[in-house]
């Protein structure tokens, strides 16, 4: 049995060394034993390699990168120091010059004319509609929607009593004086004499060098007044119009007596009614609103600001605040606080920007808001004499020989009549939209008036926010206010109203 097992052992060495005689003389390696030892130190270089490789490039490639996107993202001004040497890349922003502030110009630009053609409107929904609205903080006010034609709020507690016995006071400190019709258009007793000239003596005082011809320059020369126009837009535009179809550009005397005798009879037909018979009766005065005023007065416009929800500088270069006082039978008949627009006018707040050439200057009061600084015992209702009517037609405004606009005799006859009540106040708009944002036309129902006062005092204060109709001519007048500020005080922090600085004299 053990020789059997020694053949096989014998047989199987011979059988191994076959094979390995065979696989030598093939490939000519050395035959090792069957267990293969790889060397691991090999394999792990040629990964290190690899890997080390691959982290070379990626820091290149974000060297690369990093470069180009400081090329291409800081322009010359951002390379250059403050005294002209080029700083080196990746310099810390903190230490790059910093820019200057923005002057009171570009802040006006940024504030305003981003809204140029975005004048904040508040939507009325219906009347009756009550709707919440902050104007100081921590508190929210009621504002109750009194009409939609013309577009008419109506916001109690607006004030407190402290606030308006304190305007009150600085008005009566100020002093009043007897109130003026509201707009030069609107035939003031002291132009009487002047509109009872022949015409012929009109004639005589138009033409500047009396060679017995009337130029364009002439008639332009005596259509504006500081104290009032005594020849009102719709004349003087009638006579040029008659001046355009001469033959020779100019007017005999004969030309003028026919133009000007057409011309003042369509201004009776059209507005007479409206205008030349407007009567007031109160006492007023002007309180400046800026800095260095009472911080009730102050407080006041922040208040406006918030309510109106308009660019500030609109509301800060508007009027100054206008407060009026009615006593027994004191009142207005119906009038508006604003102006329709024609190119041969200009807007009086916006007249150091103005066209010189314009015939007239007129008031441009995007909005009213009114303030009833006290209650009336009987009397003194604020009157709308055609809110909310179906159509508008002027010649409606005479009923069976009553004239509504007449309020000493006809104010119970109004379609609105809203009662004073200390700290109220009113906002309503006196120009529609123009569909694009700004200021359209002007809104013939805003159509308003103060009832007589039957017993007690009416204490009420005007807020105006002034827009001219073009806004580019607003654009340009407060750049120019806001250079002339720049020129006298060198502070681009605040600025003063200057379109109405002879309005008023600082308290």
């Amino acid at each position: 049995m053990e020789e059997i097992q020694e053949d096989l052992l014998e047989q199987e060495e011979e059988e191994f060394q076959i094979i390995k005689n065979a696989l030598s003389s093939r490939y000519n390696v050395p035959f090792r034993s069957t267990r293969l030892h790889i060397q691991r130190s090999s394999v792990c270089s040629r990964a290190y390699f690899v890997v080390v490789m691959v982290f070379f490039h990626v820091y290149i490639l974000n060297i690369i990168g990093l470069l180009l996107y400081v090329h291409y993202n800081n322009g010359p001004a951002d390379l250059v120091g403050g005294d002209g040497d080029a700083s080196a890349p990746g310099r810390d922003s903190r230490s790059l010059p910093q820019p200057a502030p923005p002057s009171f110009e570009k802040l006006q630009d940024e504030e305003d004319y981003s809204q140029s053609f975005s004048l904040h409107r508040i939507e009325g929904i219906r009347v009756g509609h009550v709707q919440q609205v902050s104007i100081v903080p921590d508190r929210l006010h009621e504002m109750k929607t009194l009409s939609l034609k013309p577009l008419l709020f109506e916001i109690p507690g607006f004030l407190s009593e402290e606030e308006c016995r304190v305007v009150v006071q600085l008005a009566q400190l100020k002093g009043l004086m007897d109130s003026q019709p509201l707009t030069p258009s609107q035939g003031q007793e002291s132009n009487q004499p002047l509109l009872s000239l022949s015409t012929e003596e009109v004639f005589s005082l138009l033409d500047l060098n009396q060679d017995g011809f009337l130029q364009k320059q002439e008639i332009l020369s005596h259509s504006r007044s500081r104290d009032g126009t005594w020849l009102s837009p719709d004349n003087l535009r009638q006579i040029l119009t008659g001046l355009e179809v001469c033959p020779t550009g100019m007017l005999t005397l004969g030309d003028f007596r026919r133009v000007y005798d057409v011309s003042r009879r369509p201004q009776q037909q059209r507005s007479g009614r409206l205008y030349s018979n407007f009567k007031q009766r109160s006492k007023h005065t002007w309180l400046y609103q800026g800095p260095g005023s009472h911080h009730v007065l102050q407080t006041l416009r922040k208040r406006v600001i918030s309510l109106t929800r308009l660019p500030s500088s609109l509301v800060e270069l508007s009027e100054p605040l206008q407060v009026n006082c009615y006593e027994h039978r004191d009142f207005s008949s119906a009038h508006y606080d604003s102006s329709s627009s024609h190119p041969e006018t200009t807007c009086a707040h916006t007249r150091l920007a103005g066209n010189a050439s314009a015939l007239t200057e007129v008031s441009c009061r995007y909005l009213t808001v009114v303030f009833y600084l006290s209650s009336a015992e009987d009397g003194g209702e604020t009157t709308f004499p055609v809110a909310d009517n179906r159509t508008y037609d002027e010649q409606a405004l005479i009923q069976e020989g009553v004239d509504l606009t007449d309020t000493q005799q006809t104010c119970g006859k109004g379609n609105l009549r809203i009662k004073p009540t200390t700290g109220t106040a009113l906002l309503w708009y006196n120009h529609l939209s123009d569909g694009r944002g700004w200021m359209g036309e002007l809104d013939e129902y805003s159509l308003q008036g103060d009832c007589p006062i039957r017993r007690g005092v009416k204490w009420v204060a005007n807020s105006w926010v002034n827009v001219d109709p073009d806004h580019q001519q607003q654009a340009r007048y407060q750049r120019l206010v806001a250079q002339r500020h720049q020129t006298k005080s060198g502070m681009e922090d605040q600025y003063y109203p200057l379109s109405h600085s002879d309005l008023h004299l600082d308290l």
